[in-house]
């Protein structure tokens, strides 16, 4: 950036430095962005803590010195560990909530943000939702995301993983929801007795072993627990199909993210109905069923 570190720049500037230096360093995107320049954005916000609510005037701003040197030095930072933005500036946004991460969760991307937008519409009643669990819970957004569209239901984050349950109740206490959300330490339904759900949610560990060996690096600053389930990415995903019944109301459904395990799943099970969810913003891989589909699974 030659003589931008010994002078002001403005923030539109500084973004376009840094998002051409990104482009350079052949970064691999996917926890928040998809590109150089919607990443840069992110990472001088975020670093300076900008508003979006006004975004032609702050793109006018000078940047100080000294803070262009703190936003320049995490934006090598960006380029040299390839570690995600969301872990350099603790930020990460889902379901159109702001969340706090770090490296003991995954980065919330779930399209599964949309279903909860909508309320799971025309699958179940808004109405009728009173209890619902996120399985694999990690920073809990999924759990929060379901409990600002369901105000009336009382929400499990459930999670196996003691530092994800401890980023999970940050971001409880900083959505204020301590009196409806609550974490539980389970490896899925085992420490869940004889709780009935009429929502039950997860994005499990899905990813299969020949896409675990060829993720970019960023990925493998990620928990591997909450990323790999075995050769074919379902390991996780047979003990939900199994369980779950049990744990649903009579009207519950199930809604689970398997990503490009899709394909290894339908040739699991050639007799179950799952229905493949479409996404209006992007995404695929997310399948429904309801207590009746997987009673008849079962049987």
């Amino acid at each position: 950036m030659n003589d931008s570190t010994r002078q002001p720049v403005s923030v539109e500037r500084l973004i376009r430095d840094i998002a051409a230096r990104f482009a350079e360093a052949d970064l691999s995107y996917g926890h928040g962005t998809d590109n150089a320049t919607d990443e840069a954005a992110w990472l001088v916000f975020a670093a300076l803590g900008l508003s979006h609510d006004d975004v032609p005037a702050v793109y006018g701003k000078d940047v100080a010195v000294h803070q262009l040197e703190e936003v320049l030095a995490m934006a090598e930072r960006r380029i040299r560990d390839r570690k995600p933005l969301a872990y350099l500036v603790n930020q990460a946004w889902f379901a159109g909530l702001e969340f706090y991460v770090d490296e003991r969760v995954l980065v919330p991307r779930s399209p599964i943000a949309e279903m909860i937008q909508r309320q799971f519409a025309p699958w179940v009643a808004a109405s009728n939702v009173r209890h619902a669990v996120d399985l694999g819970t990690g920073s809990g957004c999924i759990a929060i995301a379901l409990a600002h569209a369901f105000p009336d239901a009382r929400v499990d984050a459930v999670d196996i993983s003691t530092d994800a349950l401890a980023v999970a109740a940050i971001n409880i206490e900083k959505h204020d929801l301590g009196d409806r959300v609550t974490t539980i330490r389970s490896d899925f339904f085992d420490e869940l007795g004889d709780k009935k759900y009429d929502l039950i949610v997860s994005n499990p560990p899905y990813v299969d072993l020949d896409d675990l060996r060829a993720m970019p690096d960023e990925f493998r600053h990620e928990p591997c627990l909450g990323l790999a389930a075995g050769d074919e990415g379902l390991d996780a995903v047979h003990r939900i199909l199994i369980h779950a019944s049990r744990f649903l109301t009579d009207n519950g459904i199930l809604v689970c993210e398997v990503g490009n395990s899709q394909a290894a799943l339908e040739r699991a099970y050639p007799d179950v109905a799952f229905v493949w969810l479409d996404f209006e913003h992007g995404g695929a891989g997310v399948f429904l069923l309801t207590k009746q589909d997987l009673v008849a699974f079962e049987a």
